[in-house]
């Protein structure tokens, strides 16, 4: 089964509320005959285009390979969170890797949302983006915690952008009662990923970036100079950037150990009004909640809730996504009980067993960004200045994360997915006991 057709058309995006709002961009070409460039990107979405537009910048000859079409994969479906701080927290990263470089990772995601602010504000890209994510809490107990780590960041972190909020006060900002309290962290914010990855997509046009989509790669050689088969094309590119997440498929098994694809999904209710939106999340904030399989939710610029839970661990995505996702968004505002559904979609991210980034060198002249576990919209952007850096020989924060320790699945790509779902089994239960 293929990942990148098992639920999709060729050349089509899914039916989502992204795709359906957003105008599309005029089909780039298709690669065809023998192409040269200083650097091959492979992979439209948020990586592979920060990627080509930063090198662009920088005076490289950039060819940009997409499969299907730019912003087709996780960055046109995605929550649209631009979440602070790395996917894993700053407890986790200062255990590990001591708080030299916990801070030298927290100072790197701090820039990337800024970077993602800053891509947002530029005329040819126009993607307003909003301010602060709630982080709600489900059990009580995980409140306190919550507030301790608020403060270490406060305190260790210079941090003053996150607040805490007790049972009242988050009840107050969110009109559910399911949750406690939390924090809420206004250095973050949430924006329309397709419309923020077609405005990239321009972008990077502007610069003379080669854009070629339905071109899929079918192989790739980096032992000596860096050669891309497509169907139609053999490109010869003095360097190389995959960056293909969730859709990697089988092109670099050493990568497909370590950054297994999982589907999440997302629905969209029908429009409720500017009165109800604020009835309901105040302030229009973004809201992830604290259960393993998380609940995350917004609402977009036309008053729709859009609501993502709910994960699966095949290539085959469920029949009916809209009742999937229903079940937790009716969990967590009652009162939405009945609300009309008017889009359901899914979409493939790549996971790493460390929820890290898993950055690689293949050779010399090529390099591999995956992995973003869900957490992807700021670092993927900001991966893509750090694989541009990279390749003009500043490696100091490409290294950063490549150093990081990152364990294959048990049973590596063949085997890996049996063993996955029953760990997701298991925390899917202790989220509902």
């Amino acid at each position: 089964m293929d990942l990148l057709t098992a639920n999709d058309g060729i050349g089509e995006y899914p039916q989502s509320y992204y795709a359906a709002v957003n105008p599309k961009l005029d089909p780039f070409p298709k690669a065809s005959g023998e192409i040269s460039c200083d650097v091959c990107v492979v992979g439209g979405g948020f990586t592979g285009l920060s990627s080509a537009i930063h090198l662009a910048e920088k005076g490289y000859d950039v060819v940009l390979l997409e499969a299907q079409r730019v912003g087709f994969g996780a960055s046109g479906r995605n929550g649209g969170q631009v979440g602070s701080g790395q996917r894993q927290d700053q407890d986790f990263l200062e255990e590990r890797l001591g708080k030299d470089a916990a801070r030298t990772l927290w100072n790197m995601a701090v820039d990337a949302v800024q970077m993602v602010r800053s891509f947002c504000a530029e005329e040819i890209i126009d993607c307003p983006f909003h301010e602060g994510v709630i982080h709600a809490a489900h059990r009580k107990r995980f409140v306190a915690e919550d507030h301790r780590y608020a403060e270490k960041l406060r305190r260790d972190y210079d941090y003053d952008l996150i607040d805490d909020l007790s049972q009242a006060e988050i009840r107050d900002q969110l009109a559910s009662p399911l949750y406690f309290g939390g924090t809420l962290d206004l250095g973050s914010g949430h924006i329309d990923p397709l419309r923020y990855a077609l405005g990239l997509a321009r972008k990077a046009a502007s610069l003379g970036v080669r854009i070629f989509e339905e071109s899929r790669v079918q192989s790739l050689e980096t032992s000596g100079p860096n050669v891309i088969m497509t169907e139609d094309a053999t490109i010869a590119a003095k360097f190389l950037v995959l960056a293909c997440n969730g859709y990697l498929g089988n092109l670099r098994k050493d990568v497909a150990a370590r950054v297994m694809p999982i589907n999440n999904f997302i629905i969209a209710t029908e429009p409720l009004g500017p009165e109800r939106q604020e009835d309901l999340i105040r302030n229009n904030r973004a809201v992830a909640d604290s259960k393993f399989v998380i609940n995350y939710f917004r609402f977009s610029d036309d008053h729709r809730l859009l609501f993502g839970g709910t994960e699966s661990y095949g290539y085959r995505f469920p029949k009916d996504i809209a009742g999937s996702v229903r079940k937790p968004m009716e969990q967590v505002f009652p009162q939405l009980s009945g609300t009309r559904i008017d889009y359901a979609w899914g979409g493939t991210l790549g996971i790493t067993l460390n929820r890290m980034p898993h950055f690689a060198r293949l050779s010399d002249t090529a390099i591999s960004l995956s992995g973003f576990s869900g957490h992807g919209v700021a670092m993927a952007t900001m991966s893509g200045k750090i694989a541009a850096d990279t390749i003009s020989g500043q490696a100091e924060k490409f290294d950063a994360i490549s150093m990081l320790p990152s364990t294959p699945f048990p049973g590596g790509a063949m085997f890996r997915w049996p063993l996955l779902v029953m760990a997701m089994v298991y925390y899917s239960l202790r989220d509902r006991l």
